[in-house]
């Protein structure tokens, strides 16, 4: 893969080869007002009925009710609240409930209108209405745009921890609309930058470097951006294609993530820390982790640690303005990964930039000292 800017004012389109099941991510500016227009030719005379939450719908639901308006029907517009916290059974319930009575069909196309939350209950939706009706991700969010949209994973959060129910459920279609990024505040675009660096980390350096020297151009918009996410998708693509299951190679997009979602479930749902900023901490405690094992030079989470800081998001557990548990209490969020296997700790950690691997039965005595010791900082 080669990072050079390449000119893309008008957009681009990613094919995610899955099959039967393969689909397109359409990338670009003004591409939300296509959407009637790819959906009609996706499925003929079907009727759609949009989820997003209240903060999407205010902004941009005008827009994706023009872009329709002729070639679909909506049959029903499921309005969530914001936030993390809407990922739970009681509104995955009432989404349900408010599709079987709008009598929504096999044929017809539920689109989900948001960020990642939206995009993950929205799509767990989807996979179960009847057991398994098609769904449209327009994702309004940068990081749901490179990630959440991408790659068919749907569900909920419980007390538990992060997305620990939920389905494999691939989207018929993503409709990236780059210029719906604009409203994002600065905190919201920072926290899915976040994951656009991890695609450099995992196995493109150049992508990485590029993005050193770039992220301006990315955050103000134009071809920067465009390149960036449609870079940061057909890395994606090329892993979920592979492994859709994550039976291996697709861990990889974890990068980050065992040590992110164990800090985001211990600060709260509640806003104090969201997606990105929690894997931005993962992802430098996943570097510096490599160099306490000796698979990386330790210089490397440096490097790391100084491009997250660079464009603004916290790199360490101390960022945080909440209680944190102890290094036991997050041990105990670690067991719940998904990665886990019959007990045993599995990380996704990188031998340098752009080197990413799994590491399976890490041994918990050791992921605890090395907590005890960067919880302190």
């Amino acid at each position: 893969m080669t990072a050079d800017l390449k000119p893309a004012a008008a957009g681009e389109t990613v094919r995610v080869e899955l099959e039967d099941r393969a689909y397109d991510i359409v990338i670009g500016p003004n591409v939300l007002a296509r959407l009637g227009t790819l959906v009609a030719t996706l499925a003929p005379g079907a009727r759609l009925a949009i989820v997003t939450d209240s903060m999407v719908g205010a902004l941009h639901a005008d827009a994706l009710r023009e872009a329709v308006a002729g070639k679909a029907e909506i049959a029903s517009v499921i309005t969530v609240p914001p936030g993390e916290s809407s990922k739970c059974f009681a509104e995955l319930e009432r989404v349900v409930g408010e599709l079987l009575d709008a009598r929504v069909e096999r044929g017809d196309i539920l689109v989900a209108f948001g960020g990642g939350v939206v995009g993950d209950l929205a799509g767990f939706a989807a996979a179960v209405l009847r057991r398994g009706i098609r769904y449209v991700q327009v994702p309004t969010s940068l990081l749901a745009q490179v990630d959440s949209s991408v790659g068919g994973k749907t569900g909920i959060d419980t007390a538990h921890g992060k997305n620990l129910v939920g389905a494999f459920h691939q989207p018929a279609l993503v409709v990236a609309d780059t210029g719906l990024l604009d409203t994002l505040s600065p905190r919201e675009f920072r926290a899915g930058y976040a994951e656009v660096a991890k695609y450099g980390l995992i196995d493109d350096a150049e992508f990485f470097g590029w993005l050193e020297e770039n992220w301006q151009d990315v955050f103000a918009g134009g071809p920067a951006r465009i390149h960036a996410i449609a870079t940061s998708c057909r890395s994606k693509a090329r892993v979920v294609a592979a492994d859709e299951r994550e039976g291996g190679q697709r861990a990889l997009l974890n990068l980050g993530h065992t040590f992110g979602h164990a800090i985001e479930t211990a600060a709260g749902f509640d806003g104090t820390l969201v997606h990105g900023e929690a894997i931005a901490i993962g992802i430098v405690l996943a570097h510096g982790f490599s160099a306490r094992l000796g698979l990386c030079d330790p210089a490397v989470e440096g490097r790391v640690e100084a491009h997250l800081s660079a464009v603004g998001l916290p790199t360490r557990t101390s960022h945080i303005k909440a209680d944190m548990p102890d290094a036991d209490g997050m041990l105990e969020l670690i067991r719940q990964d998904k990665k886990v296997e019959r007990g045993a700790l599995t990380f996704v950690l990188t031998e340098g930039i752009g080197k990413a691997l799994v590491k399976k039965d890490v041994d918990a005595a050791t992921v605890r000292d090395f907590l005890a010791e960067r919880l302190k900082t």
